[in-house]
């Protein structure tokens, strides 16, 4: 899935009427297209659970930076404020 907005948690909210992105027209919202489509999958799914999940969003200060080392560094695992602070909360999600 390739969110325009580079957006994790679900749809912006900006998703048209007929179920297309907002920011390209011509696209059905990647999101809704998840949705719809793990809805149809057998039970027990965990991934129709995962659509529940509320994920920090993407840091784009590490756009072009080696995912590798920002895993093995952790730098990965900044969370904007407010935003829940343990490392179980992460890994959960």
């Amino acid at each position: 899935m390739n969110c325009p907005k580079t957006l994790r948690n679900g749809p912006c909210g900006g998703v048209r009427e007929n179920g297309n992105c907002e920011v390209k027209p011509e696209m059905k919202c990647v999101w809704l297209k998840g949705y719809e489509r793990s809805q149809s999958w057998p039970l027990p799914n965990t991934w129709k659970e995962e659509f529940n999940h509320l994920r920090p969003p993407v840091d784009n200060r590490l756009k072009g930076d080696s995912s590798w080392i920002n895993f093995f560094t952790k730098r990965d695992k900044w969370l904007p404020k407010g935003w829940a602070n343990t490392e179980n909360d992460l890994d959960s999600h």
